[in-house]
């Protein structure tokens, strides 16, 4: 099985009060690539990197998981975003970012693509969306969808608009993961509850709702089921969410789109605590930096 993500790379420049800048690599599917390379699933990374020290120090960092690249055109220079930390280690984002992917056909994998993972900026940032949203239709015959919008104000233009162009997005996805804060953004005073079933009836079989401190909540036509979140210290919460959406996407590796409609009670929770519990390793360390499996099964075994 293999897995293929669509979308941004970004150099996460980290600004903590009291310390020197420091250079992540990062961008959210470029996370939940890596991610899943680190939890040994076959992960491929349609994206685009410019030829300058950021590109290179992302790049080198991807395939040293053993991320494949696909880089779909070279823009003038890496894109990048401030990122700057409170005194509880959360994150804020400043954004210099363009994405102009054109259309084309899949890059070639080792195996035929099982899944599709698209997101955040690149799913809804023209020119390339199109050609993100294209790629994904003509691949979804064979292949189950994931999405996660990432939601960037700052990048997403007017909000009806938006709403309207991370729609498209759910209704092309099996499996839709955002963060209340995402929820918040799109539909101000909505639960996420009510958020979670308005997507539903666009098409996915799951959403997924990551709520901080809070714990997560899984929502399907059957069912809805939350969890805590573990008790962790965080150092920064950058990548958690990604964290978060690649052990999703391990636990369900291989499940096709009728056994993602019939996922029960039980199975969801698990998938959450899991979920959960790479996202707790993630916040406990700086940076964008997901567990492998002996970390994940460790921090489950201690959880």
């Amino acid at each position: 099985m293999s897995f293929l993500v669509i979308g941004e790379c970004v150099a996460d420049i980290v600004r903590d009060p009291g310390a020197a800048d420091v250079v992540h690599p990062g961008g959210s599917p470029a996370n939940v690539a890596y991610g899943l390379a680190r939890l040994g699933r076959s992960t491929t990374l349609l994206t685009q990197l410019a030829d300058d020290p950021s590109g290179r120090l992302i790049a080198a960092h991807l395939t040293g998981a053993g991320v494949r690249l696909a880089l779909g055109g070279t823009p003038a220079r890496t894109p990048s975003a401030v990122v700057s930390l409170d005194g509880r280690g959360r994150a804020t984002y400043a954004f210099d970012i363009a994405w102009t992917l054109t259309a084309g056909e899949p890059p070639a994998t080792p195996e035929p693509v099982w899944h599709v993972h698209l997101g955040s900026i690149a799913a809804v940032t023209e020119p390339g969306a199109a050609a993100v949203l294209a790629l994904t239709g003509r691949l979804r015959p064979t292949a189950t969808v994931s999405y996660d919008p990432n939601v960037r104000p700052a990048l997403m233009g007017e909000h009806g608009a938006a709403v309207a162009r991370v729609e498209r997005c759910v209704a092309l996805a099996d499996l839709v993961k955002a963060s209340d804060e995402d929820l918040a953004w799109l539909y101000p005073g909505e639960p996420p509850e009510e958020a979670a079933a308005r997507w539903l009836a666009l098409g996915p079989a799951a959403v997924v709702v990551t709520r901080g401190g809070d714990g997560a909540l899984a929502v399907t036509r059957e069912h809805a089921v939350a969890v805590a979140a573990p008790a962790v210290a965080v150092v920064d919460t950058v990548g958690a969410g990604d964290s978060f959406m690649s052990a999703v996407l391990d636990a369900l590796a291989g499940r096709d789109r009728a056994a993602l409609a019939a996922l029960g009670e039980g199975e969801l929770a698990g998938l959450l605590a899991r979920a959960a519990a790479a996202a707790a390793v993630t916040v406990s360390r700086s940076g964008a930096r997901p567990p492998d499996r002996a970390e994940l099964a460790a921090a489950l075994a201690t959880g």
